[in-house]
């Protein structure tokens, strides 16, 4: 019962002395506050890209890989300029080539896309993305169908216009009506849709589902084939995706009559490339925002140990009267450290709603999809309480070891 007092007892006196001097306490507590909010800031914004991340691995699939003009993990400008002037595009003859030589893919199917603007009546949708694809791709690229189908060999053969509607689009042009069999008409040329796609939802902001895909054949019959065209597959397994990667590389090579000392004029990508990237960037990330922590940390404990100290001074005389009538060495230790705790957990939680207002400001102004995770919140006021703790030591002890006689002779 005596323990439960005496942590009571420090409880109060922390917010009290909290309650006593706001601008003293916001600036003792200001270290931790900004750690805290810091931290949690930085937990939020990996959380949010997880999810980014996590779509464009989970489209590609575990067995899934990209064969493009070039990829760019990372900004390097000097290399970007350097692979637009080296690397080809990529062409429906290599497309043709390596479908027919391929034996570790169990499917490759060639994507070409733009922007254009969507009529259907009055009603116009500007920039939407416009897929041209060969009709693998809809199991490839696992597009669901809510109404309807995917496009068929035949109608791709055929050049016919018909068209895979996104779900934005069917919600924009046909909001209480059936979109099958009705027409849009994509730069004044008019096509048929045959289905719908199940809506995806948004990923770091951007809607996955303002998109229309038509027939590969039908797009280049339009706009031509030589802009933009990139090759999506899935090997026999997940075991053999390195082997299907190489045996790709081999075939490109062998048909652009590339050299053994020559670079790769194209590129492949995995979901667990993307995954490696993002790994190194979180873990650089993370590096950083740790010795920021750290910095304010340290600078926060140091600020609240002086402040400790103060109040040590100040309460001297309480401390003797305390000690004179049966206190033991245990409650003043107990006292302050409690105390020097709860002081800097308060800041811990002035961060966490700081952090929080932040991420919901953020969520809402930028595309960026923030969220506070719990174990973030439970990391960040732990670890100031444990801060408040540690730089409490020497001050409690200070108190704690306090002659009682002295201590009564000091000024109230």
């Amino acid at each position: 019962m005596a323990s439960h007092a005496s942590f009571w007892e420090a409880v109060k006196a922390a917010l009290q002395s909290l309650r006593g001097s706001k601008l003293r306490s916001f600036l003792t507590l200001l270290g931790i506050i900004l750690a805290t909010t810091t931290l949690i800031a930085v937990m939020s914004v990996i959380r949010g890209m997880d999810v980014y991340i996590a779509d464009n691995v989970s489209s590609m699939g575990a067995d899934g890989y990209r064969v493009q003009r070039m990829v760019m993990l990372g900004f390097d400008p000097k290399k970007y300029l350097e692979m637009l002037r080296r690397n080809p595009q990529l062409t429906r003859e290599e497309y043709q080539f390596l479908r027919a030589n391929l034996t570790l893919t169990s499917q490759i199917g060639m994507l070409a896309g733009r922007g254009a603007n969507i009529n259907h009546g009055k009603e116009v949708a500007e920039g939407i993305s416009v897929m041209g694809a060969s009709p693998n791709v809809g199991v490839i690229n696992n597009y669901e169908a809510e109404d309807g189908r995917f496009f068929s060999e035949v109608e791709n053969t055929r050049r016919m216009n018909v068209a895979f509607l996104g779900h934005d689009l069917k919600d924009k042009f046909f909001p209480q009506a059936q979109a099958l069999g009705q027409s849009i008409v994509i730069e004044g040329v008019p096509f048929e849709i045959v289905g719908v796609a199940k809506a995806k939802g948004s990923v770091f902001g951007q809607s996955q589902d303002n998109f229309v895909v038509i027939p590969a054949d039908t797009y280049f019959k339009i706009w031509g084939s030589r802009n933009g065209m990139a090759y999506v597959a899935t090997t026999v397994d997940h075991a053999h995706l390195m082997q299907a990667q190489e045996e790709v590389r081999m075939l490109l090579r062998a048909y652009r009559h590339l050299g053994p000392k020559d670079e790769d004029n194209f590129a492949t990508l995995t979901s667990d490339a993307l995954l490696d990237f993002w790994n190194q960037l979180t873990a650089a990330i993370a590096a950083t925002a740790v010795g920021v922590v750290s910095v304010f940390l340290v600078v926060g404990g140091v600020v609240i140990m002086n402040i400790m100290l103060a109040v040590v001074t100040e309460r001297t005389h309480e401390i003797g009267i305390r000690k004179s009538v049966g206190a033991r060495r245990r409650d003043i230790l107990n006292q302050f450290l409690v105390e020097s705790a709860l002081l800097s957990a308060s800041g811990g939680f002035l961060g966490v709603l700081i952090a929080w207002g932040v991420a919901i400001l953020v969520r809402s102004l930028t595309p960026v999809p923030m969220s506070v995770p719990v174990t973030a919140v439970v990391i960040g006021v732990t670890l100031s309480a444990l801060v408040g703790l540690f730089f409490g030591i020497y001050p409690a002890h200070r108190a704690a070891g306090l002659d009682p006689i002295e201590a009564l002779r000091a000024e109230k």
